[in-house]
């Protein structure tokens, strides 16, 4: 297992190389960024159901299933993001590799810990407006950085039925984000950069509940509530003139430190519920339904207009399927096969239009020789946004790929 978990590490590292800047989305423009985590990729090739209660799987959405844990289990995890951009008039592709979690759970008997690192959120984009014959300005925008947060969770069994769990976040990274702006002819232009530290707390505590029905089924509940909390901002901010060479780069000519006051910001409250029914260990469908208060977010800084935010909801409907779970003479037979169906009102409206979210999924648990380890694999293609309306809309196929090792700890081995 220790061999397992460095691998995994060699394996983390290598996706943080190629994830410093992991959204290309222009969305990302507005707010803390694009909320990147979804679950882990068991969870988001169903949709992002989260209400099974799973022995050898960490469930990163609800502390709770942490009791349910029967080995201890180390996941990590990560996607390729292949995304096609389009507007009325242009279309434009980006490929980006990034870091979706690291984490591992313990089980001690019906208590049990869990501690990790979740990339949150990014920012990621390159926007630009150009020049035209009744209006000389050209704009470019560039922003990157995002969230991330570091997690302790501990879950307890209070009954064979209830599970009760929290976990507690600190929430910390920074995000820039340069603004140049020129006039057609004119060699000098001025460059605005924003930089802003991010830190702050929050909670999330869940509740699990399963029974069952007629001895050979299982119903399976699920609450989560994550009250809203803040974020601290330290501000600064930096004014430039620029000179622009033939080749097209710049240098600068004058700069100016802006003292800009430090803030604060909401990362919105979030209350979850869901429900599934099926066979252990042979096949789920379940049902999420994710209320969040994207009202209380806000930009960094008052001077972005156009946009406003409201509450979002999130949907979700998926399962899973195995042929047969104890088949040892058929591989094929025990590979865990999941889909399910996304659909998110995100909360965001520009221009008074309502920026939407939809995806299919469809997952594959592939397991390792004869332990209760795997490899989970999830395809995901979706659509955000419209192109319309002088807005951008975002066609998706996302390549998830999550490891879950799984071994028992703490047992005393015996030898002849």
């Amino acid at each position: 297992m220790i061999r397992k978990i460095i691998t995994s590490f060699i394996l983390f590292s290598v996706f943080a190389t190629f994830a410093q800047e992991s959204s290309s989305s222009p969305y990302s423009f507005y707010g803390i960024g694009d909320v990147k985590f979804k679950g882990t990729a068991e969870t988001r090739s169903m949709g992002g159901v989260s209400v099974f209660s799973d022995s050898i799987h960490l469930n990163l959405q609800n502390p709770a299933q942490l009791a349910s844990l029967k080995l201890t289990s180390f996941a990590v995890g990560g996607t390729y993001l292949n995304t096609k951009l389009k507007s009325e008039t242009q279309e434009e592709k980006a490929r980006r590799t990034t870091l979706d979690y690291l984490a591992i759970g313990i089980p001690t008997g019906k208590l049990a810990f869990a501690f990790g690192l979740i990339p949150y959120s990014a920012v990621g984009y390159k926007i630009q407006k150009l020049s035209t014959d009744t209006d000389p300005l050209t704009t470019r925008y560039n922003g990157s950085g995002g969230i991330n947060k570091v997690f302790f969770g501990m879950a307890y069994k209070l009954t064979k039925n209830i599970n009760i769990g929290v976990d507690a976040n600190y929430n910390f990274g920074t995000i820039e984000t340069t603004s140049l702006r020129f006039l057609d002819a004119v060699q000098f232009g001025t460059r605005e950069t924003n930089h802003s530290e991010l830190s702050g707390f929050n909670i999330n505590a869940g509740l699990a509940f399963q029974t069952k029905v007629k001895s050979k089924y299982t119903y399976f509940g699920s609450v989560v509530y994550s009250p809203v909390s803040d974020l601290t901002l330290q501000n600064e901010r930096e004014i430039a003139t620029v000179q622009f060479s033939s080749s097209g780069s710049t240098s600068v000519v004058d700069l100016q430190n802006i003292i800009v006051p430090d803030a604060k910001m909401k990362l919105p409250s979030k209350f979850s519920i869901g429900s599934g029914f099926g066979e252990v260990k042979k096949w789920l469908i379940g049902a999420e339904v994710t209320f969040q208060s994207n009202s209380d977010l806000k930009n960094r800084f008052d001077d972005i207009n156009g946009v406003v935010f409201e509450n979002s909801t999130r949907y979700s409907l998926g399962g899973y399927f195995i042929p047969n779970f104890n088949s040892y003479a058929d591989y094929y037979k025990r590979i865990t096969y999941r889909g399910g169906l996304r659909f998110e009102n995100t909360g965001m409206v520009i221009q008074d239009k309502k920026i939407d979210d939809f995806a299919v999924n469809f997952g594959l648990g592939l397991p390792l020789g004869g332990t209760f380890s795997n490899i989970n694999i999830n395809f995901e293609i979706g659509k955000r946004g419209t192109k319309y309306y002088n807005l951008i809309q975002e066609n998706y196929f996302n390549l998830s790929l999550g490891f879950s090792l799984s071994d028992r700890w703490f047992v005393k081995r015996k030898y002849d």
